[in-house]
C-alpha cells in the first residue's frame, strides 16, 4: 500500500515517521511539506491513500484533496488536522472521504488507512473504484430535497422537521452519517440514527451544510427511464422498519435495533450510486435481470463485474461508517460470506430484504430473492421465520413507513 502524508510542519511529518516506523514493510510511505510537492510526486508515482493537513500556506488541504479527486480519482483522501474554523471544514466536507483530528493516536490512524485500502481491494474493479471514490454526495428524491430546503429557510425551522425528512431519504441519511461518524465537527461519540445526527449537529450547522456546502442534491433521471428511485426509497424504508422490528423481537439490545434501522435504510445505497453515475450501464443490468428473470445483483455482475452491494459497502467504508453497517450493505444477499459472528444487523437486513421483496419486489423486477435458511439455521433462529413474515405482512397492511 502506498501512502502519502502532507503537512507543512516538518516536526509533524517527523512524528508521523516515528509513529508509523513499524509499518515500513507493509506500507510504502512518502512525506512532503506542501500541496504542490504532493501533486508533483503523484504525477510520477501512484498512491492509494493521501493523508493531508488542513491548514497549509499556499494550497491548503481541501484544495489539495480537490485536485487529487480530479486528477487521481481512485485515491482515498483523508484530512488529518487540528482545530480548523468552520469555513475551512465546510470546504473539506466535499473532497475528503474522512476527517481525523489531531492529535490522532497511532492505532486510529493505522486502522483508518488500512481499512480504506482493504475496502478498495474488495471491490476489485478499477473503473468502479474511480467512480465511487469521486462520489461526494448522493442524490435525493426531488420532493424531499425541496421540502428540506423550505424547512431550513423557514423562520420556524426545527431539528425534528429536518430529521424526519432526512430519515425518509437514503442519500441524505448516508451523507449525514458520514459527517457525524468522522471528526469533522468534533462529535465525541458514535451516532447511529439520522434523528440523533441532526440533533447533534443542530440547525446552525445543518443550514450552511445544506444551503452553502451543498451536501445534498436532487436525483435526475436523465439517461435512466426504467428505474424508480421512489421505489428504492419505499423499499429501503420498509426494510429499515422491518429490520428494526426483527432486532427488537430477538433481543433487548438497543444498539442492535438502532444499527438494524440504519443499515436497513441504506443497504441498497450501491443502487443509488450506479443509477446516478452509470445510468446507461445500470439500465442494461435492469433490462438483463428482467429478460433472464434473475436477481439484479446477478445481472450487475454480468454487466459490471461487481454487484451494488459491493459498490455501496465500499462507499460506506470510505466515508467511515461502522463495520456493522458496512457488513450489512456488503453481504445482505450472501450473509454466510460475512465473518461477523452471531445475530448482527446484517442478519436483520438479510431477512427483512427478502421478506419485503416477497410482498413488493424491489425495482419492479419479479424474481425471488433467496432466504439463506442455512445461515439462519446456523444461528438457531430459522424457526422464527413465520413470525417475522407476519411482521412483514402487517407492515404493509398498516402502511407503516410507506409513502
Amino acid at each position: 500500500m502506498r501512502v502519502l502524508f502532507v503537512d507543512d510542519q516538518r516536526n509533524v511529518l517527523d512524528g508521523l515517521r516515528r509513529m508509523l516506523r513499524g509499518l515500513r514493510k507493509e506500507w510504502h510511505m512518502e512525506f512532503v511539506e506542501s500541496g504542490e510537492e504532493a501533486l508533483t510526486l503523484m504525477a510520477k508515482l501512484p498512491f492509494d491513500v493521501v493523508v493531508s493537513d488542513m491548514r497549509m500556506p499556499g494550497m491548503d488541504g481541501s484544495q489539495l484533496l480537490g485536485e487529487i479527486m480530479n486528477r487521481h480519482p481512485g485515491t482515498v483522501r483523508i484530512i488529518l488536522s487540528g482545530q480548523a474554523d468552520q469555513k475551512s471544514v465546510m470546504r473539506a466536507v466535499t473532497p475528503a472521504h474522512q476527517y481525523l483530528s489531531k492529535p490522532c493516536d497511532a492505532e486510529t490512524l493505522k486502522a483508518t488507512v488500512a481499512r480504506a485500502y482493504a475496502l478498495k481491494e474488495t471491490l476489485n474493479q478499477e473503473s468502479l473504484v474511480r467512480i465511487v471514490s469521486q462520489v461526494t454526495t448522493l442524490p435525493s428524491l426531488p420532493h424531499i430535497y425541496t421540502n428540506l430546503l423550505q424547512e431550513l429557510q423557514s423562520e420556524e425551522a426545527s431539528v425534528k422537521g429536518v430529521a424526519e425528512l432526512v430519515a425518509q431519504d437514503v442519500g441524505m441519511t448516508t451523507k449525514l452519517m458520514q459527517m457525524v461518524n468522522s471528526s469533522f465537527f468534533g462529535i465525541p461519540r458514535h451516532v447511529e440514527s439520522p434523528a440523533h445526527a441532526a440533533a447533534l449537529l443542530g440547525l446552525n450547522l445543518l443550514k450552511p451544510l445544506v444551503l452553502s456546502a451543498g451536501i445534498f442534491s436532487q436525483f435526475r433521471t436523465d439517461g435512466l427511464k426504467t428505474y424508480s428511485v421512489e421505489a428504492l426509497m419505499e423499499h429501503s424504508v420498509a426494510v429499515s422498519n422491518l429490520a428494526e422490528q426483527i432486532a427488537k423481537s430477538h433481543s433487548d439490545d438497543k444498539d442492535l435495533a438502532e444499527d438494524a434501522l440504519l443499515a436497513g435504510l441504506i443497504h441498497d445505497v450501491g443502487q443509488l450510486i450506479l443509477a446516478a453515475n452509470m445510468p446507461v450501464e445500470f439500465g442494461k443490468a435492469l433490462a438483463l435481470a428482467g429478460e433472464k428473470e434473475i436477481p439484479l445483483c446477478d445481472a450487475e455482475i454480468e454487466c459490471f463485474g461487481a454487484q451494488h452491494a459491493s459498490v455501496g459497502a465500499y462507499l460506506l467504508g470510505l466515508w467511515g461508517l461502522g463495520d456493522p453497517i458496512v457488513e450489512a450493505a456488503a453481504f445482505h444477499h450472501q450473509p454466510m460470506k460475512c465473518t461477523a459472528e452471531g445475530f448482527v444487523p446484517l442478519t436483520t437486513v438479510h431477512i427483512a430484504n427478502v421478506l419485503i421483496n416477497e410482498i413488493q419486489p424491489s425495482c419492479g423486477i419479479t424474481y425471488d430473492l433467496k432466504m439463506d435458511v442455512e445461515y439462519l439455521e446456523h444461528l438457531g433462529v430459522a424457526d422464527q421465520l413465520p413470525s417475522w413474515r407476519e411482521m412483514a405482512d402487517n407492515l404493509f397492511s398498516e402502511k407503516v413507513g410507506l409513502s
